[in-house]
């Protein structure tokens, strides 16, 4: 298989993980002009005819039970070729960004309580529905894990995950314990059968992590891990941390139970345990702790239920990471290599391919900030130029809250009337407006033409545009009355400026003539 593309659409752009079975790559789907995960098998462990087909089969059915498997803590199926030779087949799926469960457990950093119980909720329901299927995960643990910026929890990998049904396939070797050695139930480790008491037993296992900075059992080789997992009991929280409350400790234990059928039902009574320990909606932001604060809140869902998605400017942004340098001069290698970029993102504009080209400024940005700082003029020209990239590309989520911040550094050496304020406000207000936010949008439209009246005049260019916005807005919002007064005063004005055959003026007519038959 082609290391630059699959299946001649898929562009692979970088490599993310490499496990026993395959290699997932962050790509870029030329076809739908969006980042997505590509799975492809490791040829380079396949030793035998017996361990491509059994990679083949494993690879597969891993497709095949994500796909099954419909809820949003489990990344989405795009595309998959799995009737093919083992070294052409593939699985394409949704592209999660997030952090790793592994940074929220950090030895001397206590998890406060919520943030724990949240993280194992979300879990558990994954859990359930990927036991409805039946399949069994095996290898729950915090590197298949994912906290995406608004706190959603994501299950990752079900590379070796079991079906639960008669007739399945076994596809692993007897006697071989699969699944990660720390996490691992009892009956794993003696390769017995699996059941949803086992992913259970697993979550015990990270619960305790959590609440705790330090793993269930010390190992630290893998047969003392199983050893340990099979004979000792682990050590009771409140021991460990004594503000764990009772319950929330009596749950811990009865999920690392030894034996399967002392632990809970099933996922949907662990789920019931946890939701004592859940902040209540309208609830204040739990305290994240000493070195959390840039770790996403996984209890937002619970507090906000169904919450439209904040605006705020990304934790990443280079103008929140990197001290302003405008001073800094542009040397003839730096200067090649934004000549070169540039070059190619106009070729990829010209396909259409906007999310591709963005994501090529976006890692010149990160590249010279570095040396020149967020506030040298050139890193800011580029981030424009990458949020309107986003914009005209229909990915308004992504670019509003770049206008919002480089209006807000704008601001701060031009004024609130300089001309590229304007310029991003009038693009997030635009953003806003797409993504249908109508009264804030509507807002952000009038104190614009405010400040535009001042410095200009209200027949100016963009004046003239954030009027038409406002009245196609008024209508949207159904103040009808209003919209008929906003775009009558600016259609008398564009006769006088421009002419009843000017294109502008014949919008207007038209946006009046809709209204008038409605």
């Amino acid at each position: 298989m082609p290391t630059e593309s699959v299946a001649g659409r898929y562009e692979l752009i970088e490599k993310i993980s490499t496990g026993g079975m395959g290699t997932v790559w962050r790509a870029y789907d030329s076809v739908l002009d969006r980042e997505v995960a590509v799975k492809v098998i490791r040829t380079d462990v396949i030793t035998s005819t017996r361990d491509a087909k059994e990679l083949a089969d494993r690879f597969r059915r891993e497709a095949r039970i994500t796909a099954r498997i419909r809820h949003q803590g489990v990344p989405q199926v795009y595309d998959a070729v799995l009737t093919e030779p083992y070294d052409q087949l593939y699985l394409v799926m949704e592209y999660i960004h997030g952090t790793s469960l592994r940074t929220y457990i950090r030895p001397g950093t206590l998890l406060p309580v919520p943030w724990a119980a949240a993280i194992a909720a979300q879990i558990a329901t994954v859990l359930s529905h990927a036991h409805a299927v039946p399949v069994v995960h095996r290898d729950l643990k915090p590197d298949n894990v994912l906290v995406t910026a608004d706190g959603t929890v994501k299950v990752l990998d079900f590379g070796i995950a079991a079906i639960l049904r008669p007739d399945a396939p076994r596809l692993t070797r007897l006697g071989i314990p699969m699944g990660t050695s720390r996490y691992m139930s009892p009956e794993q480790t003696r390769a017995s059968q699996v059941t949803p008491q086992s992913d259970l037993y697993a979550l015990g296992c990270l619960l305790h992590e959590l609440l705790s900075g330090q793993p269930v059992f010390p190992g630290p080789t893998e047969e003392l891990f199983w050893e340990q997992h099979r004979q000792t009991q682990p050590r009771p929280l409140r021991k460990l941390r004594p503000d764990v409350p009772e319950d929330l400790e009596k749950l811990v234990l009865e999920l690392l139970a030894k034996r399967p059928e002392q632990r809970p039902a099933d996922a949907y009574a662990v789920y019931s345990s946890l939701l004592p320990f859940l902040p209540s909606p309208g609830s204040a932001v739990p305290e994240a702790g000493h070195g959390l604060g840039n770790c996403p809140d996984p209890t937002y869902m619970y507090r906000r239920p169904n919450a439209p998605r904040s605006p705020d400017v990304p934790a990443d942004s280079p103008s929140s990471t990197l001290a302003p340098s405008p001073g800094v001069v542009i040397d003839a290698r730096m200067q090649a290599s934004i000549t070169e970029v540039n070059r190619q993102v106009e070729a990829l504009l010209r396909e259409e391919r906007f999310i591709q080209a963005a994501d090529a400024l976006e890692s010149l940005i990160r590249s010279i900030s570095v040396t020149l700082g967020a506030r040298h003029q050139r890193v800011l020209g580029l981030r424009a130029r990458r949020a309107a990239i986003l914009f005209v590309g229909g990915d308004y989520r992504r670019s509003l809250p770049e206008f919002d911040d480089l209006a807000n550094v704008y601001e701060r050496s031009e004024g609130p009337a300089g001309t590229k304020v304007i310029i991003c406000r009038h693009q997030a207000a635009a953003c806003r407006a797409e993504l249908g936010d109508v009264t804030l949008a509507l807002g952000q439209y009038r104190e614009l033409l405010d400040l535009v009246h001042d410095k200009e005049s209200d027949t100016s260019e963009t004046a003239r545009e954030i009027r038409r916005s406002i009245g196609a807005l008024l209508v949207v919002k159904g103040d009808d009355q209003e919209a008929r007064e906003v775009l009558a005063a600016l259609l008398e004005d564009l006769l006088l400026l421009l002419g009843p055959d000017d294109p502008e003026t014949q919008e207007v007519q038209e946006m009046l003539r809709r209204l008038d038959e409605d």
